[in-house]
């Protein structure tokens, strides 16, 4: 009876799970192999070294937040509008898997502080993410200016709601959002 392998994307997962909880400093072989409960020696059949599983969990992370996002606004058709809906209800869905999670898109924006590489990945990640909600918003506003007034604040509620710890007057998060996702489309 032959061995069970683990499979690639399982410990590019782990591996994304690790990053999220502690940067990339805990994305080591030997924790890995303990996490998932298996020898480290089946991470030699699919990768060289840490680096190239850091490659791929970097590769995994960019398709997951771009492409794959992307295509699931676009998969479901309807205007700019309609996409733009499904853009701001896929990013506050809560559904985050190991490469889409809040912990793990700002493990990699702190990595990118300390690793060029990885700051010209999150910049290229950036510029498309950017590039898409121009094309978006392009589509309901006809002022090139207020286009990217929309797409800058639309990113930066994203990415910077994670840091304000402020409270509402009243209303929930979720609310806050909610208004702010009605003043952006509107």
């Amino acid at each position: 009876m032959g061995t069970t392998r683990t499979p690639r994307g399982t410990w590019i997962e782990e591996g994304l799970r690790a990053l999220a909880s502690g940067g990339p400093e805990a994305v080591r072989i030997e924790s890995l192999a303990q996490a998932l409960g298996v020898s480290k020696g089946g991470f030699y059949g699919y990768f060289g070294n840490r680096g190239a599983l850091l490659t791929e969990m970097l590769d995994t992370w960019e398709r997951d937040v771009t492409e794959a996002v992307i295509e699931q606004v676009e998969g479901a058709g309807g205007d700019a509008r309609a996409k733009l809906e499904r853009l701001f209800a896929i990013a506050s869905s809560g559904a985050d898997g190991p490469a889409t999670g809040v912990a793990a898109e700002l493990a990699i924006r702190d990595w990118a502080r300390r690793d060029e590489a990885v700051a010209q990945r999150l910049r290229r990640v950036d510029n498309r993410r950017m590039d898409y909600l121009r094309s978006l918003f392009g589509a309901i506003c006809t002022d090139a200016d207020e286009v990217e007034v929309r797409c800058m604040l639309t990113f930066s509620v994203r990415i910077g709601e994670y840091f304000i710890a402020a409270e509402h007057s009243g209303r929930s998060r979720a609310e806050m959002m909610e208004l702010t996702k009605s003043w952006l489309l509107r």
